[in-house]
């Protein structure tokens, strides 16, 4: 197995060249973008990426359906029901359990070497390729060449764009492929270059690391990722539960802990036997409210699962899912009907919470941390239950301006 640091790399030599021209050298077009090539080039070079590498960026051009793509992306605002709805499918639940099941001894030394669970990584193959059967067909250096100009998020993309072309340099994958989603992600799993190159693992032992072509390599290269970001062997990640009809809803917060211990006495059950009452920290994730499904979220959840994809309704739904595929029954969808925000209605709550004086970072219809956290500040001001999900109800309640 091989594995690399950042210093092999020198991104801090890149940023140290190029940190001044970054901040004005982006554009919204074509016009511009091949100077900004011949630019890169001899950063990337700077940085230690030999001839081959450098060579990625031969013939490369703008790519405006890439940056549409950027522009449209909706699927997040979806409420957690109608996105588990859509990915937890009976298909993917009984698929990924026959895989577990054939593929045994693999996923029991991953689990050996790193603690991570089968199911877990199986649940993130399933969603994202559907077990690499759609990995895409975009050409990953022209789209993060595209997304590196753009003015949007220079600073992300071009440190995966140094990344691909390290990835090209030192023989771990062919141009041929280095494709897939739109994004810049490529194999089963769908690493961006940056975290491929400096997390990825040779699983299979033949030498390179190629999470295209070789399960095991993305498997256990998947298991390295969420060990990076703060996995613990052996430690639950949620468990599903059923909340009270009343409950200091103001401590039913991702950032907020508590032992399970003080879940049971302010009336948390489980929702498939009894929840232990022992010092193990937990937050209550109401991913729709006090009126939605509702999960004790465990340390696995708040660091490896979010810092593996930010978005609170990808996250919960994935871990969901790696429970049913080890076996855990169907949730409950709650206690009432939850009348969810649409994409342009949380978009307008945005507005409308930016108006007040708050930080919501990009108005972009999206539930996010810093939206969730406005929500919560304003129902408390309200006099409303503090669970941090705007409703319909809600919206039409908060008083403007």
């Amino acid at each position: 197995m091989r594995t690399f640091g950042i210093a092999a790399w020198g991104l801090a030599a890149l940023l140290a060249a190029g940190g001044a021209a970054e901040a004005a050298s982006c554009g919204n077009s074509a016009k511009g973008f091949q100077g900004f090539l011949k630019q890169f080039r001899q950063e990337a070079a700077a940085a230690g990426v030999g001839e081959r590498g450098l060579s990625a960026l031969d013939g490369v051009e703008y790519q405006p359906s890439i940056i549409k793509k950027d522009r449209a992306q909706s699927v997040f605002s979806q409420s957690f029901l109608q996105f588990q709805a859509r990915m937890v499918s009976d298909y993917r639940i009984k698929e990924g359990a026959a895989i577990l099941k054939r593929n045994k001894k693999l996923y029991d030394a991953i689990e050996q070497r790193y603690g991570v669970p089968g199911e877990v990584l199986i649940a993130f193959w399933a969603f994202e390729t559907d077990f690499g059967k759609n990995m895409g067909d975009f050409e990953t250096i022209p789209s993060l060449a595209t997304l590196a100009w753009d003015c949007r998020r220079p600073e992300k993309f071009r440190e995966q764009l140094l990344g691909a072309l390290r990835l090209y340099d030192n023989g771990d994958l062919e141009l041929d492929d280095m494709r897939g989603a739109w994004a810049g992600e490529i194999g089963h799993t769908q690493f961006l270059p940056k975290e491929y190159f400096e997390t990825a693992v040779d699983f299979d032992g033949d030498g390179h690391r190629n999470l295209k072509r070789s399960i095991p390599d993305a498997m256990a290269s998947g298991a390295a990722l969420l060990v990076k970001h703060g996995w613990q062997a052996g430690q639950p990640w949620i468990e599903e539960v059923k909340v009270p009809a009343e409950l200091p809803w103001d401590q039913a917060d991702i950032a907020i802990q508590h032992p399970r211990s003080q879940w049971v006495k302010w009336g948390v059950k489980g929702a498939h036997g009894k929840l232990r009452a022992d010092n193990l920290p937990a937050s209550l994730l109401l991913p729709m409210g006090k009126d939605g499904p509702a999960f004790l979220a465990y340390e696995n959840f708040t660091t490896a699962y979010l810092l593996w994809n930010e978005s609170l309704v990808y996250s919960t739904t994935a871990a969901y899912l790696s429970t049913r595929i080890a076996g855990a029954p169907k949730l409950s969808p709650g206690r009432a009907q939850v009348n969810p925000l649409s994409y342009e209605q949380i978009k307008q709550l945005q507005e409308i919470l930016v108006s007040k004086g708050h930080d919501v970072g990009e108005v972009d219809g999206k539930l996010g941390r810093a939206t969730r956290a406005a929500v919560k500040a304003e129902q408390i001001r309200m006099g409303w239950p503090a669970d941090s999900y705007p409703t319909v109800e809600f919206l039409e309640s908060l008083p403007r301006g």
